[in-house]
């Protein structure tokens, strides 16, 4: 049983016409309206949304020229951006195809047709139709969330040097479509600037995608990156754009870069160089156009000299950089940005709290937050819940004691990739080696623990 599909809006002036395409599609199609005069169809796309509508292309006013038809396209995109218009004609040349697919138009079919080559246009653009409807409905979705994101520059405060440094790199590189590399502890607030980025720019109007590269597996990178084909594997129940698609005119965020194994490194230099994807299934590529900005706590340049990281990759990403300072090196923006979480949270929770003591304060400025500002805003959060006083006090804060000199877990460094090394390094020695065991104890799986062994060369 032939499974039907699409909804289909025939225009022409010939009955025989109408009657001869009716009869081919109906097998295939869902619904099939027809006109033999074009002026019902602002009636009938304000009643029904169509997947493909045949048009003729010359109608009583003039036989031959296709002038009224290109007159009738205009007035059809008018009213659905994402109407996906295929002209029929017996009168079909170059020019006309030409002058057809500039103004809008997706394919030009020729009177007589042939049959087979017919139906498969017509499939084509329902394909089409729908996966322009997915794409702009993640561009809505997207815009929504994305002004909730970026209301008026959310956590990303401060008034010390190292912070006005970066505003006004951002203000010198977001007007531009240079490509930006942002390097920074976890927790620094790396996607803040992206937002900031991507709010001032040219294409503030245009979308805003973050993908997190370092939670996509490699099976399913290049289906999330650059879509696949309805049937490219097992999951693939329908066509799906990719994030590079779906981001094209916009900004596209890839954070946790320095995650990405050398074959994943490799498919995404050729799609950056070429601007260009081809979805998983496909054969045709699709042109992209984003703004890319990259962020990453790994360093970057150590791993190109462990031939880790591609040279040529990171001078594609890092065309500007910029270097978001840890919060214990701008200690000054603490009581800024503890009063900025706590007026956040009064809100949310609802407290009377006058706001936080001065020996709190003190408290908060000594600490050496390793986890920086998404460190302080969770303690401020946890703070408020717990004080039952008018002010937030020191007790009401639960900090992570300094470590001890003499035990094992003793650091020289804050840098957190050099103390996930030494902790790798210290479990497995327990362990002798046994990689299960040592993921468990880690809290890990045995995949993700063999990554981050490759990535501190263990």
């Amino acid at each position: 049983m032939i499974e039907k599909s699409g909804k289909i809006l025939i225009v022409d002036d010939n009955e025989d016409i109408l009657f001869a395409l009716k009869l081919l599609l109906k097998p295939y199609t869902e619904l099939i309206t027809t006109l033999n005069t074009p002026d019902r169809i602002p009636e009938f796309l304000k009643n029904e949304n169509f997947d493909v509508i045949l048009l003729d292309m010359n109608f009583s006013k003039d036989a031959i020229s296709g002038q009224e038809g290109f007159d009738w396209l205009e007035r059809i995109l008018a009213i659905d951006p994402n109407a996906v218009v295929v002209f029929i004609t017996a009168y079909g040349d170059a020019e006309k195809a030409v002058t057809a697919m500039k103004m809008g138009a997706t394919d030009f079919v020729l009177k007589p047709w042939q049959n087979e080559k017919l139906l498969a246009t017509v499939s084509a653009s329902i394909k089409l139709r729908r996966s322009r409807l997915e794409t702009d409905n993640l561009r809505s979705r997207q815009k929504e969330m994305s002004a909730l994101l970026d209301q008026p520059f959310q956590d990303f405060i401060g008034e010390s040097d190292a912070m006005k440094q970066v505003f006004t790199t951002i203000k010198k590189v977001a007007k531009t479509d240079a490509n930006v590399l942002i390097l920074g502890e976890n927790g620094t607030g790396k996607e803040l600037v992206a937002r900031a980025l991507h709010r001032n720019s040219l294409r503030n109007d245009e979308v805003f995608i973050s993908v997190d590269l370092g939670s996509i597996t490699e099976t399913l990178f290049e289906s999330e990156l650059f879509g696949h084909e309805k049937g490219a594997f097992t999951d693939a129940k329908k066509e799906r754009p990719g994030r590079f698609e779906i981001a094209s005119k916009g900004t596209l965020f890839l954070d946790e870069i320095g995650n990405l194994s050398l074959p994943l490194q490799t498919k995404l230099l050729t799609a950056i160089e070429r601007r260009e994807i081809t979805r998983v299934g496909a054969n045709k590529p699709v042109n992209i156009d984003v703004r890319l900005i990259c962020a990453t706590n790994n360093d970057l340049y150590d791993l190109v000299d462990k031939n880790l990281f591609r040279q040529d990759l990171l001078y594609r990403i890092n065309t500007v950089e910029i270097h978001l300072p840890p919060l214990r090196d701008r200690a000054d923006d603490i009581p800024l940005l503890a009063n900025h979480f706590l007026k956040i949270y009064l809100k949310k929770y609802k407290k009377s709290v006058k706001g936080i003591s001065p020996s709190a304060l003190k408290k908060l400025m000594h600490y050496s937050w390793p986890g920086n500002v998404r460190e302080l805003q969770h303690a401020i959060e946890r703070a408020l819940i717990m004080c039952e006083t008018g002010f937030i006090e020191p007790d009401d804060f639960i900090l992570s004691p300094p470590r001890k000199k003499g035990t094992d877990l003793e650091f020289e460094t804050y840098n957190l990739d050099e103390i996930e090394k030494s902790i790798i390094v210290k479990v497995l020695k327990q362990n002798q080696g046994n990689i299960t065991q040592a993921a468990q104890e880690l809290g890990l799986t045995r995949t993700s623990l063999y990554r981050r062994m490759e990535k501190y060369g263990l």
